[in-house]
């Protein structure tokens, strides 16, 4: 989507803000002109370079994790173990929580160019994997590296936004993150459904890779020019932790598909205790309490298990109990991804004249209406294009809560700790869509090994949905 800015100059004096207005046009601003002085933009000379690196790298996870959530029911086919589908998903993000604390670590510690370099080397070494696996349990160990990878991105570009823009110029460059969904929206489920359809699924991990060379080779020397904060974070051991609330989540996922009742109960509270514990060194105490920022941080956890915890399994019912095809299922994800990046726009318009609270409130009502369309794709009688559109509406309800959430937590963030911040931040985000993937996975299966598995789908939506309607209420309890 591009915009261009309308200002109004007529009666504002130099040094004075000025009312900005976002419509479809053109370009994002380069530089605005005021009583004769320029004021920077996005894409002034000392922002340029980091504007269009960060775009290019998460264009290049969206694409990424969009061609996958369209293909992985034919890798699924090919390859067999429908009781590994959830964990193709869950593993990657549990992965993620690890890369996501230990970014926002390095972040506070040396700056956000040397994790970003590493993250990317793991990135590209998952997509080998996960392109050339002869097995499930080896898609879903590529999967894993790949998290790691792919969960460095987040906090580096929260970490980037903080220390490399003027707060006046954030929410705006949230917007235009979320606008580097929108080629990968169009075009990446429809292209990925395609070559899995004609060609193999496995081209959509291997031909990405020359891509991560040259999103490296334009974003890092950028990012090498924030350096490190002034006052460098002392290393808390904080990624340790983090793995072992990886270690524990998955534990207690696992637990979920064990036979015997009593194993699986020991495993499951051996998993959580775990977490638990991992989880009090991970997080604020105000977080775990759900007020004030907590409360932002919670209720973005919750929306994003809600909305992700969804999508998992719109392609694998839309293929499976519809038996459409995998383009089919592609054009579902890509009306959610527009509408999410419509959303993104209309939030940030709305940013001074509408209370973020009601943002919240609505986007996240949003998004259970838009579950609850998704659902209708267990009826045999509905179309599929209602489908679509209904998971547009969750998408447009995404949209306007996410960079609201974001923002809201960002500028509550202490001064040098905006990587323990955006950390935190993403690791309730990740670990929520983790937990509602797996246990999405563990209810699939099980309905698949008992003959219900039409059953079983519609349990995960009413989950789901139940997620969205908690968020709506913790939603309200914000402090903006």
């Amino acid at each position: 989507m591009a915009v261009a800015i309308e200002v109004d100059v007529a009666d504002s004096q130099p040094g004075t803000a000025v009312p900005l207005r976002v419509v479809p046009s053109v370009a994002v601003p380069v530089a605005v002109s005021v009583g004769g002085r320029a004021r920077s933009g996005l894409l002034s000379p000392e922002r340029r370079a980091l504007t269009i690196g960060l775009v290019l790298v998460i264009t290049l996870v969206a694409f990424e994790g969009l061609a996958v959530a369209t293909v992985m029911p034919a890798a699924q086919r090919e390859l067999g173990g429908l009781r590994y589908y959830g964990w193709t998903f869950s593993a990657f993000l549990l992965a993620s929580v690890v890369g996501i604390v230990w970014a926002g670590e390095q972040c506070d510690r040396h700056g956000p160019a040397r994790p970003l370099a590493a993250g990317l080397l793991l990135f590209a070494a998952g997509l080998i994997i996960a392109g050339c696996a002869p097995s499930m349990l080896v898609l879903v160990a590529g999967r894993a590296v790949q998290g790691l990878g792919a969960g460095v991105v987040p906090s580096v570009a929260y970490v980037a936004i903080g220390r490399g823009y003027d707060a006046s110029m954030r929410s705006r460059m949230f917007a235009v993150l979320a606008s580097a969904w929108v080629v990968p929206g169009l075009i990446g489920p429809v292209i990925a459904g395609a070559v899995a359809d004609y060609a193999s699924w496995r081209l959509v991990f291997l031909a990405l890779l020359p891509l991560i060379a040259i999103a490296a080779a334009l974003v890092l020397p950028a990012l090498r020019r924030l350096g490190a904060p002034d006052a460098a974070a002392a290393s808390s051991s904080r990624t340790v932790a983090a793995a072992l609330l990886a270690f524990g989540v998955g534990l207690a996922l696992a637990g979920l598909a064990v036979a015997s009742p009593g194993v699986a109960v020991a495993v499951v509270v051996a998993g959580v205790v775990v977490s638990i514990a991992a989880l009090r060194t991970l997080v604020p105490r105000e977080v775990l309490r759900g007020s004030g920022i907590g409360a932002a941080i919670v209720g973005n956890g919750l929306v994003n298990m809600a909305f992700f915890g969804t999508e998992a399994f719109v392609p694998l019912t839309i293929t499976t109990l519809r038996h459409q095809s995998t383009l089919v299922a592609g054009v579902a994800l890509t009306a959610a991804t527009i509408s999410w990046t419509a959303g993104a726009w209309i939030r940030e318009r709305m940013d001074d004249r509408v209370e973020r609270r009601t943002i919240l409130r609505v986007g996240v009502s949003l998004v259970a209406v838009g579950i609850a369309a998704a659902a209708l794709a267990l009826w045999p009688a509905a179309p599929i294009v209602v489908v679509a559109c209904g998971w547009g509406i969750a998408g447009l309800g995404i949209g306007l809560v996410y960079s609201t959430f974001s923002l809201i937590v960002l500028e509550a963030a202490p001064e040098g700790q905006e990587g323990l911040t955006s950390s935190s931040h993403k690791l309730a985000e990740v670990l929520s869509t983790a937990i509602g993937i797996g246990i999405g996975g563990a209810v699939v299966s099980a309905g698949a090994a008992g003959g219900w598995e039409r059953m079983g789908v519609g349990a995960v939506f009413g989950v789901m949905f139940v997620a969205a309607v908690a968020a709506v209420v913790v939603a309200g309890r914000v402090r903006v």
